[in-house]
């Protein structure tokens, strides 16, 4: 929920208490918070989606327009000592998401949240006009509602245009490479690891003992043991700079994950106190695994997919042909 349901309590305003002089400040902190956002998107996004950067910093550009345009008038009605308030000093005022949670959506959902800003601000500037008995400050907070709403068709258009002129499928295509390489990629190294690795020490275990706790310990500790491993693998050998394949901390913690619940996979089963049950439960699961790489290969790595069953299913099977001849010999 927001704040405004803890509003009496909180200290925070809420917004039909505001005064004009206060709506007034409110507006200039919040246009110059946008214009700042839309700057750094188009800071962030400029190497790899030069188009849609360019489309950020005249949203920036022009954010900012609005804030001297709102200053102006305050200076005439108020003074030049501009009230310090902002969005988080009003309970039921609309909030902005973190800048780091955003950048890092894909670009589609980037244009999508900036849609959605313009929304807010043109939902803010009708109620504050609304409200308002200035008819200079009505007429002017009128006309930057109607600027918002221009803004959030002008998204949308700019993207249609970025699309028909083939900007938008590049800049696509860039984020489709930039989500395989910082996130598929490694998760899908660390899913194979996990998977195959554990493999014949479980089963070499499972066979050599008949003990499903014992053998659900060692897949515990080889799983977790492996995910630890090739996360900090992953993360140190290369730090995306040159590469271009993003946070070395995204590649590690999807590398480290999926390493280790490619070998859970096939170990939680051995929770299940009787072997033989266990056992054909956790083949059906390691028969799942190999065919679920095998599909992420051909989905998202383009590989053919006869190749990829042959290096996935055949090889996983080996591995696991190993660990049940060296268990049960």
């Amino acid at each position: 929920m927001r704040g405004v349901f803890f509003w009496p309590f909180s200290g925070r305003r809420r917004f039909d208490s505001l005064s004009a002089e206060e709506i007034l400040a409110l507006a200039i902190s919040a246009e110059e918070e946008d214009s700042r956002i839309y700057a750094l998107y188009a800071k962030r996004l400029r190497d790899t989606y030069p188009a849609t950067a360019r489309m950020f910093e005249a949203m920036a550009a022009e954010e900012d327009a609005h804030r001297r345009r709102l200053i102006e008038l305050y200076r005439a009605r108020f003074g030049d000592l501009i009230l310090p308030i902002r969005r988080e000093h009003v309970a039921d005022f609309y909030d902005r998401r973190p800048v780091w949670l955003v950048e890092n959506l894909p670009i589609e959902r980037i244009r999508a949240e900036a849609m959605a800003m313009e929304r807010e601000a043109e939902r803010f500037y009708r109620q504050a006009a609304a409200r308002s008995m200035d008819a200079e400050v009505r007429t002017l907070l009128g006309d930057l509602a109607a600027v918002e709403a221009r803004h959030e068709r002008g998204v949308a258009a700019m993207t249609e245009k970025l699309r028909e002129s083939g900007a938008a499928s590049k800049e696509e295509l860039a984020a489709r490479r930039q989500f395989i390489l910082t996130w598929v990629q490694p998760g899908l190294a660390g899913l194979m690891d996990g998977s195959v690795s554990t493999l014949a020490p479980i089963f070499a275990t499972a066979f050599a003992t008949q003990d499903p706790w014992t053998t659900f310990l060692v897949g515990l500790s080889a799983s977790v043991g492996a995910g630890i491993s090739m996360g900090f693998t992953e993360a140190a050998h290369d730090d995306g700079k040159l590469s271009g394949r993003g946070s070395p901390v995204k590649r590690g913690l999807a590398c480290g994950v999926m390493t280790t619940l490619g070998g859970l996979g096939h170990a939680l089963p051995y929770l299940i106190p009787h072997f033989w049950t266990a056992t054909i439960i956790a083949l059906a699961v390691v028969f799942v695994e190999l065919w679920a790489i095998a599909w992420i290969q051909n989905r998202y790595m383009e590989t053919p997919w006869r190749r990829a069953v042959f290096q996935v299913v055949l090889g996983g099977s080996l591995v696991l042909a190993a660990g049940i001849f060296i268990g049960g010999g």
